[in-house]
């Protein structure tokens, strides 16, 4: 089966999004597929490479930051993938597309499906769903909204990566709409023996915006500063300067590391000497880095949205918690104050991340993958 993938942010660049998309578009090269990615542009990267077996190319987008895309980033992935990938799709003759986010890769997959009659299936991420990331999306979705629906509608299969993601998406769009969790690689994030640290590591991973509440962390810690505990904050982001005033504010600066944007592996390099994830968010898909953390072995203190919820065991491998009522300095206290309790949530994360296995994922995908494309793609793909 040969397999287009259509994602406007893949690794280096980007988020959780485009590393679940890599893990997949990895699985399905180990069992046999060819798979092509093409994604935006960015700072030096290699217009086109092949990376484990997937074929990358990149077009223009007009991308400015790693970390973050602007609306014209999104709109200029759109125009500068549409030529190169109708004649992608002529040279390699696809199967299916598989496209990651509605917005803003859908419109590209939709009208290259259109022209090319090459189905695809659509996997949605909670940020490319309206209502999923108020503080972030709302004010584009006010303008293409109206747009969106024949993306949705024209997807010979539409998956959410969470429960949340898939309520969400059912009640804009009134489709059928299945779940399809994020996953990790289990053999690639092996944790040492479980351990707790002294002082305990507390960590948060992820871009520094709304959505995420970074500030939500140092004021919590702050209200803990009587108690033995360090804190790495991982990624960057408009909010980075929000948080080191208020780190400033309470005089933690030696008690806090601000690491600005790393790589992938450098994350797992980082919960490997961490001991407990702490994510306050306001909202969330099913975020790759709750998954890494449970591979990892890290309890994990969050708030019950998106797939958090999906995640955490309240009281086994760590707590669902509330910010605004003290729950997340009591849980915090609890693991902080009390080494057996920290370990056994670490042990309990790693019991649950057995749920969250790639391999359970890629073979979902592959299943749709090849269900919809049958095998044959519309303008003379090959037998799979």
């Amino acid at each position: 089966m040969q397999v287009i993938v259509i994602i406007y942010e893949f690794p280096p660049v980007g988020g959780g999004g485009g590393r679940v998309a890599e893990d997949i578009c990895r699985g399905l090269v180990q069992r046999g597929h060819e798979v092509l990615v093409i994604t935006s542009h960015w700072g030096d990267l290699p217009w086109q490479e092949n990376r484990d077996g997937i074929e990358i190319v990149r077009v223009p987008a007009g991308r400015k930051y790693p970390f973050k895309a602007r609306f014209l980033d999104m709109f200029g992935y759109i125009v500068g993938g549409f030529l190169p990938g109708l004649r992608l799709i002529h040279q390699w003759k696809p199967d299916v597309i598989h496209v990651h986010f509605a917005v803003p890769s859908g419109p590209l997959a939709w009208m290259l499906s259109k022209l090319t009659g090459v189905p695809y299936i659509l996997t949605a991420h909670l940020g490319d769903v309206p209502g999923g990331v108020p503080d972030k999306t709302e004010r584009w979705f006010r303008l293409v909204y109206p747009f969106t629906h024949p993306i949705w509608k024209s997807a010979s299969a539409v998956y959410g990566v969470s429960e949340f993601t898939r309520s969400l998406a059912r009640e804009h769009y009134n489709l059928d709409i299945d779940v399809i969790p994020n996953g990790v690689d289990l053999n690639l994030l092996q944790p040492d023996e479980l351990q707790t640290d002294s002082p305990p590591r507390i960590i948060f991973a992820g871009r520094f915006v709304g959505q995420k509440n970074p500030v939500q962390i140092v004021r919590t810690l702050a209200k803990l500063n009587d108690l033995s505990w360090d804190c790495v904050m991982l990624g960057d982001g408009p909010l980075r300067p929000d948080v080191e005033t208020e780190i400033a504010r309470h005089n933690l600066e030696e008690r806090f590391t601000l690491t600005g944007w790393v790589s992938p592996d450098d994350v797992i390099e980082w919960f490997s000497k961490s001991d407990i994830l702490f994510m306050p968010s306001l909202s969330e898909g099913l975020p790759v880095v709750g998954v890494q953390a449970l591979a990892m072995g890290l309890a994990i203190v969050a708030t019950p949205v998106g797939g958090f919820v999906d995640l955490v065991n309240s009281g086994k491998n760590g707590f669902l918690v509330d910010c605004s009522n003290g729950s997340s300095e009591f849980a915090l206290k609890e693991l902080l104050t009390s080494p057996q309790k920290l370990e056994n949530c670490q042990r309990a994360s790693r019991q649950q991340a057995q749920l969250f296995c790639v391999d359970r994922i890629v073979n979902s995908y592959e299943k749709a993958l090849s269900s919809v494309g049958n095998g044959s793609g519309a303008i003379g793909g090959k037998e799979s």
